[in-house]
């Protein structure tokens, strides 16, 4: 099996190259291939495929165009990355997949146009920010309450003046299920000086 490592802002990657459509990417080969311990180490999948060789791919999906299947570490399918996606936008260039700066990458969520700058930093434009509605995350017992935000993929942002720092994600925070039914990357957030932020996030899968 051919694959490429990388990173993108803190989170790294496992890319496999899969240009004929032919890989079974199973629930449990995704979950050893992440394994830090026993596999390669990584936070998620990027399977570089066709969108033709995608069956759940959304309707409007190029089947000429590149198709980034994305796999949580514990094996789940997830629509959407951003950091993913920056990963897998320099890798098609690189790889001389893609011959343009800017193109269109396939995903659970829709096209995203990305671009790759001279300087390597990659653009990708997640389309706008859906606001859902108001919710809670739980940590420890304790609740934050959150706004539910959709930007391909559910996020649940809690402003929260408790320390980001002492808060204990080590057991993924309690959400609503009837809100939340495939789980939600849920960051909390505190207003710092000057208008700065300060985040923490823990990752769905």
């Amino acid at each position: 099996m051919d694959f490429v490592k990388g990173h993108g802002t803190e989170n790294d990657f496992v890319v496999l190259p899969d240009p004929a459509g032919e890989l079974e990417l199973t629930p449990s080969r995704v979950r050893a291939l992440c394994d830090r311990r026993r596999g390669l180490g990584a936070d998620g999948v990027l399977r570089v495929v066709p969108g033709s060789a995608v069956p759940d791919a959304p309707a409007g999906t190029d089947p000429a165009e590149w198709f980034m299947d994305y796999r949580n570490a514990d094996g789940t399918v997830a629509e959407m990355c951003g950091n993913g996606l920056r990963l897998f936008a320099r890798y098609l260039l690189e790889s001389g997949r893609v011959d343009a700066a800017e193109f269109r990458v396939g995903t659970r969520s829709g096209p995203r146009t990305v671009q790759v700058h001279d300087d390597g930093w990659v653009t990708v434009g997640m389309g706008p920010v859906q606001r859902t509605r108001a919710s809670m995350a739980t940590v420890e017992g304790v609740g934050f309450p959150g706004l539910a935000v959709d930007v391909g993929n559910p996020h649940l942002a809690c402003v929260t003046e408790v320390p980001v720092e002492q808060l204990d994600l080590t057991v993924p925070p309690g959400h609503d299920p009837t809100v939340f039914p495939h789980g939600v990357n849920v960051e909390f957030v505190n207003v710092v000086s000057g208008g700065a932020l300060r985040m923490r996030v823990h990752e769905r899968g």
